[in-house]
């Protein structure tokens, strides 16, 4: 094995480029004028709070938002009232005149907004917020705010300006709204045997974030977009009829006061255990007595963006032990109905969510919660902190998948904090990237491969499912902002491509070691921050040791067709004792390193791969390759791992001598 690879070594120095650019092929880029390897003008020369090489700069600054909520769930009229504190502190380095909070349940409005962005429309709604009052706390002084509302946004103007680098205002509001039925989406109510399971997000007034590069960030919840939170501690309290469970993001404060003896005795159990253990069995859901009283279930999640919970008092309940890289204490739990019982469906659900917490942590951050938790009910598959909501029908293979994708956005977007409403694929599409090795080490790959199942459920080849969508005139290019993409390109556009990104430079552009150190690094630096797009590509560079601007080009701000051809291929002086020389051919715009496999007559094989560089100057190049003996054919990218859309001119045979 060592001789083999000093052999390569030998080999690729003595690849050179003996032939310049001659004739372009129709639809190719000119000799020597490659757009792809010019300039790549984004925003990214560094600033005082960003640096050119991708890290937070020493005068990095972002907002903070603290919570405390006091909820009442009506289980019988389906409707959540409550009042709210919010601190928020202003460490930019400017005075604010106004405020801007995010309503996302007027988005169920007759009128809302997302009612027009897509041919879809909803006939179902409800009256979103209803506003009881909102109060400001300035100097000391209680004030009643002054106010607007649109859409799914309301701005508060203050009656002096928010000082900067640490002023602090504090917002009372007292609301409340009609919890969504099945239509909810995100946010919902279903009936099941033993009782409602409501599923409750988006469900407090919060800030939107104001940052170094949009100022207040307030577009629109229309749907597809996602969050864009600030990061703070939340302490929030749910008052609900006795006999149900709340399963919320962070940790239970009182669990002497909501559970039982037996329960908490479980739990302690279940805290040192890498089994599953039952906190709440099927006989105790069946034969609860009939309560009247209320309980309050009280939780605190420390530096998150977000909170949400579910409640039913049809919930089983079990959890285990999650080893995290540091020691530290963590559980995973599982909530869900009788109708999901089984080890092929839910009962492998803790499961599930365990190991793929244990992976995430150790490969890229330390999961930084006490408590992670999946929660069967009609959301089917929709993220928050430390809480995932999963279809209650979901099995097997599917259960796994959706658990590991939802639970893995707790890294994208939870501890790295992008916008998903402007840049749906640095969390969507990172993660999706880091489904694909999860599912490869889970039990030994019971269901691996993940190659984005959602996208191709055949299970095609990822380089070649991409291939149409490189080539449609109407596909959006990922850098569209999540609610611009049509339905058909969601997925496509937002998951399956940047995922597949991260996969060529993992496997083709960068290798495993430069990328792994610097993909890692991206999220040291940016966790429980707001980076944008190109403090991404910035670290990519610096970390990677490349200039990559050709691939972020094409592969984020475009959509271009790949096609790597050779053309010919002859033995040098027409001897095979003095090697190869191979015409290679760009067809297409798009370019990319060019793995190389060349067979010899006795079936020997020499692997190699040509850097990008190859078409710096031109789209038609000759390349020497030194050989040692006559060579049957050879092919560009053997393992099919790049998006060549005419895999026909990729292998040449040599005629018999």
């Amino acid at each position: 094995m060592k001789m083999q690879f000093f052999l390569l070594g030998m080999i690729l120095t003595m690849v050179c480029t003996i032939g310049q650019a001659q004739n372009v092929p129709q639809n190719s880029a000119q000799n020597g004028n490659w757009p792809l390897f010019a300039p790549l003008n984004y925003q990214g020369n560094g600033s005082v709070y960003r640096s050119a090489n991708g890290s937070p700069a020493a005068n990095y600054w972002q907002n903070r938002t603290d919570y405390k909520i006091e909820a009442t769930l009506d289980t019988v009229q389906n409707i959540l009232t409550a009042t709210e504190t919010i601190t928020y502190t202003n460490n930019s380095p400017g005075a604010l005149n106004i405020l801007w909070i995010q309503m996302d349940q007027n988005t169920y409005l007759p009128n809302a907004r997302s009612q027009y962005y897509t041919n879809r429309y909803r006939n179902e709604f409800t009256r979103g917020f209803q506003i009881a009052s909102v109060q400001i706390t300035v100097n000391g002084q209680l004030q009643k705010a002054n106010y607007w509302i649109n859409d799914t946004r309301m701005q508060i103007q203050l009656p002096q300006p928010l000082s900067a680098k640490g002023g602090k205002v504090f917002i009372h509001i007292q609301y409340q709204y009609q919890i969504p039925g099945t239509f909810g989406g995100r946010t919902d109510y279903v009936a099941t045997q033993y009782g409602k399971i409501f599923e409750i997000a988006q469900w407090y007034p919060r800030m939107c974030v104001y940052d170094d590069l949009e100022g207040w960030s307030t577009l629109p919840f229309l749907g597809s977009g996602e969050f864009y939170c600030d990061y703070g501690d939340y302490d929030y309290s749910i008052t609900l009829p006795a006999g149900m469970i709340v399963a919320g993001s962070g940790e239970l404060q009182n669990p002497e006061e909501v559970l039982t003896p037996l329960q908490r005795n479980r739990l302690a159990k279940a805290v040192k255990s890498n089994q599953t253990v039952w906190i709440r069995t099927l006989a105790e859901v069946q034969q609860q007595p009939a309560l009247k009283a209320n309980k309050t279930w009280h939780f605190k999640m420390l530096n998150t963006r977000d909170i949400a919970f579910g409640a039913s008092k049809a919930y089983l309940w079990d959890a285990a032990k999650v080893n995290l890289p540091s020691g530290k204490k963590c559980m995973a739990m599982s909530v869900y109905p009788v109708e999901s019982m089984g080890d092929s469906a839910w009962g492998r659900a803790t499961e599930y969510l365990k190991k793929s917490i244990e992976y995430f942590s150790e490969k890229y951050f330390e999961y930084p919660y006490p408590v992670a938790i999946n929660e069967a009910g009609i959301a089917d598959g929709m993220e928050y902190p430390g809480i995932v909501f999963d279809g209650m029908n979901d099995k097997g293979k599917e259960l796994y998948r959706v658990t590991a994708h939802e639970i893995g956005h707790n890294w994208f977007p939870m501890i790295v904090g992008s916008d998903e409403r402007r840049y749906p694929w640095m969390d969507e599409g990172f993660n999706t990237f880091i489904d694909v090795y999860a599912s490869d080490v889970f039990n030994k790959g019971e269901y691996a491969p993940k190659r984005d199942g959602e996208y191709a459920p055949g299970g095609g080849n990822p380089a070649d499912e991409i291939v149409p969508y490189l080539s449609d005139p109407h596909t959006p290019v990922m850098m569209t902002r999540a609610d611009g993409i049509p339905e058909k390109y969601r997925h496509p556009i937002v998951y399956f491509k940047p995922a597949y990104g991260l996969v060529l430079l993992c496997e083709v552009i960068l290798g495993h070691e430069r990328f792994d150190a610097a993909f890692k690094h991206y999220i040291q630096q940016w966790a429980f921050k707001h980076p944008a797009p190109f403090d991404f590509f910035n670290t990519m560079n610096n970390l990677g040791g490349e200039d990559l601007s050709w691939f972020w080009k094409e592969w984020f701000f475009e959509n271009q067709p790949l096609d790597q051809s050779i053309e010919n291929v002859i033995y040098t002086y027409q001897n095979p004792a003095n090697g190869i020389d191979i015409t290679l051919v760009n067809l297409q715009p798009m370019v990319m390193p060019i793995p190389l496999e060349v067979e010899y007559a006795n079936g020997e094989k020499l692997q190699m791969q040509l850097p990008v560089e190859t078409w710096l100057q031109g789209n038609i190049r000759k390349v020497h390759i030194a050989t040692v003996g006559k060579v049957k054919s050879v092919k560009i990218d053997p393992k099919q791992l790049l998006p060549d859309a005419n895999r026909n001119n990729n292998v040449f045979t040599m005629p018999a001598l």
